[in-house]
């Protein structure tokens, strides 16, 4: 037995027991998973309570369909994240939840009858036809019209989705918190979804553009603009290579926890570990960091209870 080796201790439950005490626990308790999942907390805490570390977090959008939004809202409402990397559905959903319901369903239904019924199927969650793909087009297409007659003839992603926070979406959104505490979201694949499908249309009369380049300048000067980076990276695809991407410039994030429930096997970029970014200089060497393997709509509620506790009594970083 190595020297260093820690006994493995059982849970203890007790009545009133927290988020944080059961995280804790995890630590000495250890299993397959809930070393890494205390420990993914731990460098979040350290991250937040480090005041020359600009902090991104990067997510897919079919979190959004779910109640994990109101975690993801909570994250920029209390300001632990600098900036967001994410993907057009995110836009999406949260304008639909913003002036309507998503509910609940069964990834075995009949998709079929879902489809004659005028229902969309999100895994296990429904869509209603007329709350998305309508709502979202009478929405955007408003908004679009009002920065056309304001004299905007070119935007960022960044500047759109503070405008849709300001203009469209309700106090339970996401893109409210970001524009209301300033906080940079970046949609690297705007097209990619309906938000993006009414900017084109709309450009086919009106000759808006969107800018990249102009948040690319922007992620650019954010991620030069402390001593050290690190990320919190749900899941995979474009947000998370984006995210990644513009840390290798900088030589690497300091800090860096991934959550997914992705196989590496397949070689792509979703389910590969944060150690392989090691290799191409997107994660430092020596850098503190973890992938937790699970379903973030399970283990990152759990996880964000535990930091936000710990960051309540100890006191988290100004904005």
């Amino acid at each position: 037995m190595p020297r260093d080796a820690e006994e493995i201790r059982d849970h203890e439950l007790f009545e009133g027991i927290t988020a944080r005490d059961l995280v804790k626990q995890m630590k000495a308790a250890w299993g397959f998973t809930a070393g890494k999942l205390a420990l993914g907390v731990e460098i979040l805490e350290e991250m937040a309570l480090d005041r020359d570390c600009i902090r991104l977090l990067s997510f897919p959008a079919c979190i959004m369909a779910t109640g994990t939004r109101g975690v993801l809202k909570e994250l920029l409402r209390r300001r632990l994240f600098d900036a967001v990397v994410t993907t057009c559905g995110t836009l999406d959903h949260d304008i639909a939840r913003s002036w309507g319901s998503y509910y609940k369903g069964s990834f075995d239904m009949d998709d079929e009858a879902l489809y004659d019924k005028g229902i969309n199927r999100l895994g296990n969650v429904l869509i209603p036809h007329e709350g998305y793909g309508a709502l979202i087009e009478g929405k955007m297409r408003e908004l679009l019209t009002d920065l056309w007659e304001e004299g905007i003839r070119s935007i960022s992603t960044r500047e759109l989705c503070w405008e849709i926070g300001r203009r469209i979406c309700s106090k339970d959104s996401l893109l409210y918190w970001a524009a209301e505490n300033r906080i940079p979201v970046f949609i690297p694949g705007i097209t990619d979804g309906a938000v993006g499908h009414q900017i084109w249309i709309f450009s086919q009369t009106h000759p808006l553009a969107i800018d990249p380049w102009r948040d690319e300048r922007e992620i650019g000067d954010l991620i030069f603009s402390r001593k050290r980076a690190g990320a919190l990276v749900i899941g995979g695809g474009i947000s998370k290579h984006h995210t990644i991407w513009w840390s290798q410039f900088r030589g690497g994030l300091d800090y860096a926890v991934y959550l997914t429930s992705a196989v590496e096997w397949d070689g792509s970029l979703s389910g590969a570990r944060v150690k392989e970014a090691v290799s191409w200089g997107k994660v430092k060497k020596g850098a503190k960091r973890v992938t937790v393997e699970g379903e973030a709509t399970v283990l990152l509620p759990l996880m964000i209870a535990s930091l936000l506790t710990e960051l309540g009594e100890r006191g988290p970083r100004g904005p």
